[in-house]
């Protein structure tokens, strides 16, 4: 078996309003200046911690009760539904031509909480789909590869069949240091460059480009092909 792992925010779906809008709700509550978007989006994938304390940088920031406020304003922001989350266009496609294959097995890899994955699914009707799902309630933040590990210990699948698709130079680094192929998308919130130099084989940019590029890591025979699947 082959094992596709996807980034979350910034990969499958473009979650930067709703999270500014958070980070801005959390810094504002505690009579603090919100860093600019850039700086925001440049940490998305890191666990909430390690982000708020890379963009304290040397100062004394409250970071626990930071991240706290952050979550309380993500939660509230996403039960009001003033800030969507959509799925990347092509996303979905994506998706179900390689759930087509019987040979590939899909995961999520993401700092989002096991919270926010379960509502993300729901949200774009993508039960089922996952086979594993790594989130930052029970792993390292990224760029530590403990994520990758555990799903490859939860599929049996090892790292010359395992890739990670993401958009943050943090994901790029945590695949190649489990071992596994680290394949950019250039929409999300980290610069091409900065992919490869975290280690991307390659970039893509579109969503349509995925299959063929998991086609030539693993090329697909006919009785890897499930037609029961949507493709």
């Amino acid at each position: 078996m082959k094992l596709v792992l996807f980034d979350v925010d910034g990969t499958l779906i473009d979650s930067q309003r709703i999270i500014c809008a958070a980070m801005r709700q959390a810094y504002e509550d505690h009579g603090m200046v919100c860093p600019p978007v850039p700086q925001v989006l440049s940490i998305v994938g890191l666990s909430l911690e390690h982000a708020f304390r890379r963009l304290a940088g040397d100062a004394d920031h409250p970071i626990d009760s930071l991240a706290a406020r952050y979550k309380e304003a993500f939660f509230a922001l996403r039960a009001a539904g003033t800030e969507p989350s959509p799925l990347y266009p092509g996303a979905r496609a994506a998706i179900d031509a390689l759930r087509g294959r019987d040979d590939i097995v899909l995961g999520l890899a993401t700092g989002k909480s096991r919270r926010g994955v379960a509502a993300m699914v729901e949200q774009h009707d993508l039960q089922g789909i996952f086979v594993t799902v790594q989130t930052s309630d029970t792993a390292p933040s990224k760029p530590d590869p403990a994520m990758v590990l555990q799903a490859m210990r939860e599929t049996g699948v090892d790292a010359d069949d395992t890739v990670m698709i993401g958009d943050t130079a943090f994901d790029m680094a945590m695949a190649r240091a489990a071992g596994a192929t680290a394949v950019g998308v250039s929409w999300g919130y980290h610069p091409i460059a900065d992919l490869y130099a975290a280690g991307a084989g390659q970039v893509i940019d579109t969503f349509d480009a995925l299959a063929p590029a998991v086609e030539k890591l693993w090329p697909a025979t006919p009785r890897t092909i499930n037609a029961a699947s949507p493709a």
